[in-house]
């Protein structure tokens, strides 16, 4: 992939050159399309005619005869591949004879096309041919920015019945769409075993040598590592030397969340010279194998996003995780019909778990970002382990603070000074933002300073980027400071603090109203000459508790106010679909994970080799590290069965026995919340230990995803399209898809749904529970059932409204089985509509 990089690169740059005069001249612009063609991919291929054509010029047919086994044909043979690639070529010859184009990709395995660099007059010719099925202008995305495995009893539970940490995981690759990893981390060091540690005989991934990339960056843990940034090179944004053409992580979130799915066990977490534990992955014996396709600078487009997914698929991966989302809803009938979605469900045909993060668009109802029943969606919650940290004032109150930094000296108090009132004799702009924030040493007076806290302001610069924590505490030890209190500016509302590492004493104090308590404090201490108004005497004194030891809070787990939130919206009008989103939540919150040691995306741990960072893509490997868990026990699952376990064993219940509560506001987000929701935490929180005993499963195949898409009004050519398959009749919805919920978008009178439970453990009897959507009647057949170890069992669920309404109501069937096993499956009701004539809102 190096040498195809440099090839392709050096093509880009001349293709740029040449747009660029000729643009000059005649206005021509250029971008980067995906065309999708109507032949089918490698893994939905199944038809053997005219393969003896096909064989006669490319290889043995009996060899292509083998491509109806979609998980053996990219290690066993590659022939397909090949004439799919000629094909590709041949037509963009024909079409475009004579003409300046560049292609990008060949997408043969999961979908059939590829991406090139064209004008739209060019895209348009393309277009007409019969044998396209579609093209589209490419699009961005972003990603979705330990004690978790305590927190989920993965030592005590999961890890107990797999072996302990030591085998947790053995034989399952996880593959990374992400900013790539950084090798050097022991988080993914093969020798950190003391048992053998063996490739899995599946996987047939590569690893790229380049210069930042070095030959044996890859090991038995990390097994394989590729770059994907061909439609960045084309736009002229990649750079390089910031974005390293190579699977290297100069971000730092690929590694973080890389680390959090299958880090090694055990790693000692250091930041800024302290020890705040032992870092581990849910997963510490799985193998990771990573598709560098997002980038620091710009983040990433589909084109380059649908390569690295093609490229884990033929690789051999068991699970794909994707900790991001598109920058906008995708346009056309249904959200669910875009190059990625569209990929991934060829990945769950070809037998691969896909999870994917929500998104950090919350609280607001329809800001999932991501959208299909074949992708895990996994929104973010806290965990019960957090830092706090204390500023004492002189007249004894107590201000809550936030910072990972020691305290100081005990019983003692120090004198208060704020930088605006410390300026060296040159300092003549005292209005400049800049002084405030402590970020220059020459303007501030040493004497003044040396042996108190420093005042600083935390203003809307940080925020921006323009100053930081880690030049204010520069600032602080060059000049002797006992320590930094940084107070919150009034200008920056509602934002959101995370613990900062410091490696002298300090605190931020994130409530603007806290801030000025401390002022006035301050203020009112000052002792100032009458007559010239100078300061004479600092009088206000404090000292700094410190905020590096953990505490602990049992109203955990909470759903947080950036997690995405369902209802699903099918479409670009946001109606409604009868899918639930998200599917679970997680810990997202305050997690810490290794990180690249030239990782850039956090100033405040830039240099560390872990950091603290809090999003939905810090999630969605929690739940891919769990499903490498129930992969490993249960190898035959389907990615369905194993989506079932995880959400019909999820946690209802903090650890209070309360309700899981929901953040509702970004601005004081603990004071305003209320009890999750189906549409806020999918069926709850990961259950890591019952989600590997889950007792029922509810399954559901590609053929079953395909009738879906089928039965989207008008989706028939897209289907086609993407898949080289055929829509025959098909009247399935998404409630009649045998998923582990049931959310029904409108609900006119009365409608019956059914599910099928399989029996994944040993004979066991039922009792059926259920508890009814406010609005709604339900009954669910049969209330009492026996079920024998691989057996299914048909239920029947009757739903009736009961009044007229447009606001979501929501319930839950439970099935309790006498050998202790629970299944939950939640219910979801949006519009209502009634034989009644009573309106209700």
């Amino acid at each position: 992939m190096g040498g195809l990089y440099c090839l392709v690169h050096s093509m880009v740059v001349l293709c740029l050159g040449l747009c660029i005069r000729v643009r000059s001249q005649e206005e021509i612009v250029t971008a980067v399309y995906i065309v999708t063609l109507i032949q089918a991919p490698a893994v939905h291929y199944s038809n053997e005619v005219g393969l003896e054509n096909i064989g006669s010029r490319y290889g043995s047919t009996e060899r292509l005869k083998r491509l109806h086994k979609p998980r053996n044909i990219s290690r066993s043979d590659r022939i397909y591949a090949s004439y799919l690639n000629h094909v590709h070529d041949s037509l963009l010859k024909k079409v475009l004879r004579g003409e300046n184009y560049l292609k990008l990709y060949s997408y043969h395995y999961l979908i059939n096309g590829f991406a090139v660099l064209v004008t739209p007059q060019q895209a348009e010719k393309l277009s007409r041919r019969r044998e396209v099925a579609n093209v589209l202008l490419d699009f961005s995305v972003r990603t979705a920015t330990t004690h978790t495995p305590e927190f989920l009893g993965l030592p005590r539970g999961a890890w107990v019945q797999d072996g302990g940490p030591g085998l947790a995981g053995e034989g399952i690759v996880i593959g990374f769409i992400d900013t790539g990893i950084d090798p050097t981390h022991p988080s993914f060091s093969d020798d950190y075993s003391e048992n053998a540690y063996p490739v899995p005989p599946h996987f047939s991934g590569i690893c790229e040598v380049t210069r930042d990339f070095p030959s044996g960056s890859c090991n038995r843990k990390l097994i394989g590592a590729r770059h994907f940034a061909a439609s960045a090179i084309t736009r002229g944004i990649f750079n390089a030397t910031q974005d390293y053409a190579s699977p290297f992580d100069g971000d730092g979130h690929g590694t973080h969340t890389a680390s959090i799915a299958a880090g090694n066990h055990g790693i000692p977490v250091i930041v800024a010279g302290h020890h705040f534990g032992n870092a581990s992955g849910m997963a510490p014996r799985a193998h990771i194998a990573v598709y560098k396709a997002l980038y620091k600078s710009f983040g990433g487009f589909a084109a380059d996003v649908v390569a690295a997914i093609d490229q884990a698929a033929q690789d051999g991966v068991d699970i794909i995780s994707l900790s991001i989302t598109p920058n906008r809803r995708p346009p056309g009938i249904a959200t669910f019909f875009n190059p990625i979605d569209m990929a991934l469900l060829s990945a769950v045909k070809a037998g691969m778990f896909v999870v994917q993060a929500a998104g950090n668009t919350g609280p607001s109802p329809k800001s999932i970002a991501s959208f299909s029943p074949w992708i895990f969606t996994v929104g973010a919650a806290t965990h019960d382990r957090f830092y706090n940290n204390s500023l004492v004032l002189g007249n004894n109150i107590t201000i809550s603070g936030a910072g990972l930094a020691p305290g100081t000296e005990e019983g003692k108090m120090y004198t208060l000074v704020s930088a605006l009132h410390v300026l060296s004799n040159g300092t003549t702009d005292v209005d400049n933002m800049y002084v405030g924030e402590c970020q220059d040493p020459s303007s501030l007076n040493q004497d003044l300073i040396q042996g108190n806290l420093l005042i600083c302001s935390y203003s809307i610069r940080f925020v921006l980027g323009l100053s930081s924590i880690k030049q204010a505490l520069q600032t602080s030890k060059n000049l002797s400071a006992a320590g930094v209190v940084f107070y919150m500016d009034p200008y920056v509302i509602g934002f959101q603090i995370n613990p900062t590492p410091m490696d002298i004493p300090g605190v931020i104090i994130p409530s603007t109203e806290d801030s000025k308590i401390l002022l006035q404090y301050y203020n009112s201490s000052l002792e100032r000459d009458g007559s010239s108004k100078n300061i004479v005497k600092f009088g206000a004194v404090a000292s700094i508790l410190g905020g590096l030891k953990a505490n602990y809070n049992n109203s955990a787990p909470k759903v947080m106010y950036y997690s995405a939130r369902g209802p699903d919206p099918e479409d670009s009008f946001l109606d409604d679909a009868d899918i639930l989103k998200p599917n679970l939540v997680a810990p997202g919150n305050f997690i810490w994970a290794a990180w690249s040691s030239l990782g850039t995306d956090s100033v405040e741990f830039q240099g560390e080799s872990f950091a603290m960072m809090s999003g939905t893509s810090m999630a969605a490997p929690h739940v891919a590290g769990v499903a490498a868990l129930i992969k490993q026990k249960f190898s035959s699952f389907s990615p369905s069965a194993i989506g079932s376990a995880l959400s019909t064993t999820a946690s209802l219940y903090d650890r209070t026995a309360g309700p899981i509560m929901a953040q509702r506001a970004y601005s004081n987000p603990d004071l305003n919340q209320s009890p999750a929701t189906p549409f806020d935490m999918g069926s709850g929180f990961v259950n890591a230990n019952a989600s590997l005993d889950p007792g029922l499963i509810l399954d559901a195949s590609f053929d079953d995803f395909f009738s879906f898409l089928c039965g989207i009004n008008g989706s028939a050519p897209v289907v086609l399209n993407y898949t080289g398959q055929s829509c025959g009749i098909s009247n399935m919805n998404g409630t009649d898809l045998n998923l582990p919920s049931i959310t029904i978008a409108k609900l006119n009178q009365s409608k019956t749904i059914q599910r099928i439970v399989t029996n994944v453990a040993g004979n066991e009897s039922y009792s059926v529970g259920w508890f009814a959507p406010y609005g709604v009647s339900v009954a669910v057949i049969p209330s009492h059932f026996f079920i024998a170890s691989g057996q299914r069992q048909v239920l029947t669920v009757l739903f009736n409204a009961t009044i007229n309404s447009s606001t979501a109501s929501f319930g839950r069937i439970g099935l309790f089985g006498n050998e202790g096993h629970v299944v939950n499956i939640p219910l979801s009701v949006i519009l209502k509509i009634s034989s009644n004539n009573i309106t209700n809102s």
